[in-house]
């Protein structure tokens, strides 16, 4: 994108910026709630392009300023101020460029949202839902690190310890676009609590991130919708198999089940559960977004394969392997005590330069 073309869009996005604040301030739009959401929504996320955007127009017309400067002045201590503020700004100018081209790549709309996060044992028996365990507490580790908060939804326990699958929603700024990276297949390389003998087991389990969808975004018919309820089972104090507090819904045009247990209410199971319906509705049009961006990417580094194996435990030797980016670390124990940030920054940066290199092709 050559420079007359940056600032051309810029200047565009910029004007679009002043008329979306007129938008928003106008009775009509703030007495409709959906639009006034979605409105607020856009201009919250042209907010940093176009105050990038004017820094970068102020500059290139500086550089033009000083360059004007040089040719008709004939004062030599203004032309070498001159000189000093055009070396100065051709310095700095290729990494704004580089900044604003990465604002200028439309962001997934679903990175500020909260997310379902949910964890589910795979091949290996008893160890598998042992490892389970192990990636809640990282997950949980990280979370608190963030400052996000935490709410389980629904949890089945292992046999000998761990989770079977555990079903939590994560919120706070941003959740989503830091936490999709985590989806696919997680694997675990170590000698497993009831191995006798000292061998080495692989066992899996699964992550699957989704977007928390909020009311706008979906409308629900609740006379599509079963509503069932039953007793609570597993941690909860003395109301647990003894008041029928569980909800479980049934989306009957869908056929996709919910439940909820971990609140004692039966009302605040109510609303997690509907909440989670309306995610996993949500989802089914999320996912085709996804698959469409899979069939374009190499490194799959945020689709929807949630299939693909992406990370390696390997106990032994200490290592966590990412396979995606070929991200490795020797300090097992440091990564499992929620200190994952390293690696989904790397993730980041390589999902940057796709999308990068995708909208320079366009």
């Amino acid at each position: 994108m050559s420079e007359n073309n940056l600032v051309q869009k810029l200047s565009g996005l910029h004007e679009k910026f002043e008329n979306l604040a007129q938008q928003l301030s106008e009775p009509s739009v703030m007495s409709d709630m959906k639009r006034y959401v979605s409105l607020n929504k856009e201009y919250k996320e042209l907010e940093p392009i176009v105050a990038a955007g004017d820094k970068y127009r102020k500059m290139v017309s500086d550089l033009e300023s000083a360059k004007e400067i040089l040719q008709v002045e004939k004062d030599e201590e203004l032309r070498e101020m001159a000189k000093e503020e055009i070396s100065s700004i051709e310095e700095m100018l290729p990494a704004m460029e580089e900044e604003i081209k990465l604002l200028l790549i439309p962001a997934d709309p679903q990175d500020s949202k909260n997310a379902i996060l949910e964890i589910r044992a795979g091949a290996g028996g008893d160890e598998a839902s042992i490892f389970a365990g192990d990636l809640f507490r990282m997950y949980a580790k990280f979370i608190e690190k963030r400052g996000w908060k935490l709410e389980i939804n629904s949890q089945s326990e292992g046999t000998s310890g761990g989770f079977k699958e555990l079903i939590c929603k994560v919120t706070g700024s941003g959740v989503y676009g830091v936490l999709k990276y985590e989806s696919g297949v997680h694997r675990v390389q170590r000698v497993p609590q009831t191995e006798t003998q000292g061998r080495v087991h692989t066992s899996a389990a699964s992550v699957a991130v989704l977007p928390e969808a909020d009311e706008f975004d979906i409308e629900l018919n609740m006379n599509d919708i079963r509503k069932d309820t039953f007793c609570s089972s597993g941690p909860g104090g003395q109301s647990v198999n003894t008041t029928y507090s569980a909800i479980r819904l049934t989306h009957i045009p869908s056929g996709i089940v919910v439940q909820c247990q971990d609140e004692k209410s039966q009302l605040k199971n109510f609303d997690k559960a509907l909440d989670e319906l309306r995610t996993r509705l949500y989802n089914m049009e999320y996912e085709k977004y996804l698959n469409e961006i899979s069939a374009k990417r190499k490194t799959m580094v945020s689709t929807g394969d949630r299939s693909a194996k992406i990370r390696t435990y390997n106990y032994p030797q200490s290592r966590v392997t990412d396979h995606r980016i070929n991200y490795t670390m020797y300090n097992l124990p440091v990564f499992m005590d929620g200190n994952i940030q390293e690696v989904l920054d790397l993730l980041q940066i390589a999902e940057n330069a796709e999308r990068l290199k995708d909208s320079e092709s366009i």
